[in-house]
């Protein structure tokens, strides 16, 4: 049995995003937690909130335990990109990208 907590949507490139997902894939959810709360990453706060929400999914929702959940899959897929311009020489215009991310984090329970 899986919870899962999406983000969608969120204002930060997804790569930013992958190398703070890359430290808790895998980890047991307290450790996880701890490990969002002392890294200094703009995107390890809105993971932190994300964890919290799956963690609280899995409680409420499908009655696992929250001490024996882990993080089984973690990802951030790219959202649709804000397209914004940059006014240069000559009047030309170089083009900005804003982009976008969807979040996604699955907690299980470990056997």
């Amino acid at each position: 049995m899986e919870a899962k907590a999406h983000l969608k949507y969120a204002r930060i490139s997804p790569r930013k995003v992958k190398i703070v997902c890359d430290l808790i894939r895998g980890k047991d959810a307290k450790t996880a937690q701890a490990i969002l709360m002392a890294t200094p990453k703009a995107a390890s706060e809105l993971m932190l909130k994300l964890l919290k929400s799956a963690v609280a999914n899995a409680e409420n929702n499908c009655n696992m335990d929250p001490d024996k959940l882990y993080v089984s899959e973690t990802y951030a897929n790219p959202g649709p990109i804000l397209k914004r311009g940059m006014p240069r020489a000559q009047g030309r215009m170089y083009r900005i990208n804003k982009r976008t991310s969807h979040i996604t984090i699955v907690v299980a329970e470990k056997a």
